[in-house]
């Protein structure tokens, strides 16, 4: 079992979830069971799943929750790429989002390579 507040990249992963959802508070209200929720859901799930993996016994079932927290970041990175061509929110918020989804990215990679 891990620390969970010694994983520097759940902090990350917590703070890009904020970020998504201020961002998406701007988005079109008929977006808000669309767009909006699959966007929240999958930054919430990115911390979520490091979160999980902290508290299963092994690196095996840790590194698998840190893989599907990956999925989640590029799921997320996606989504954000969609709503720029939709021109939902703010371009200069949404270009944020994707700095620091491509961070979280970043940081998670790393942290599947010292696992292995």
């Amino acid at each position: 079992m891990k620390n969970p507040d010694r994983v520097r990249v759940l902090k990350a992963a917590e703070d890009l979830a904020v970020e998504v959802y201020r961002a998406t508070a701007d988005f079109p209200k008929d977006e808000r069971f669309g767009l909006v929720s699959q966007m929240r859901r999958a930054a919430v799930s990115i911390g979520s799943n490091i979160a999980e993996g902290c508290g299963l016994q092994g690196d095996k079932a840790y590194l698998a929750s840190v893989h599907r927290s990956l999925g989640e970041a590029y799921e997320l990175a996606f989504q954000i790429r969609l709503s720029k061509r939709l021109a939902f929110g703010s371009p200069s918020v949404l270009e944020a989002l994707t700095g620091s989804t491509t961070s979280v990215c970043k940081m998670l990679t790393s942290l599947i390579s010292a696992l292995r």
